[in-house]
């Protein structure tokens, strides 16, 4: 440990590593992350919408848009939970609460300015 001290920058590289866990990223990747991020956006972003898509009224499409919502909640967060390794049905619990209460809260700021 002495040694790596006296070279700051080996230091760094050994906590990054072995104390945090993390690797430096590879610039070649920034495009393909950068691509897979906006896709998890725009399709995560038209679970909501889709009902609004395929009825009369928003007011009909509502409570579509809510069940949906919370099932692909659920079905993210169990698939969090796998890949995390940790309970999956707890990870999806949460992440429906956690969502749904951003929504709810989304909601009613939305209504309150209306």
């Amino acid at each position: 440990m002495a040694a790596l001290r006296q070279r700051p920058t080996a230091w760094i590289d050994f906590m990054m590593r072995f104390e945090l866990g993390l690797e430096k990223p590879d610039p070649k990747r920034a495009p393909t992350s950068a691509g897979t991020i906006a896709g998890a956006y725009i399709g995560g972003g038209l679970i909501p919408l889709l009902p609004y898509f395929f009825t009369a009224s928003a007011h009909a499409a509502l409570p579509f848009s809510v069940v949906f919502t919370l099932a692909a909640l659920i079905m993210f967060g169990y698939v969090k939970g796998r890949f995390a390794g940790t309970n999956a049905a707890r990870s999806a619990l949460q992440t429906a609460l956690i969502g749904g209460l951003a929504a709810t809260a989304a909601y009613l700021i939305a209504r309150a300015i209306s």
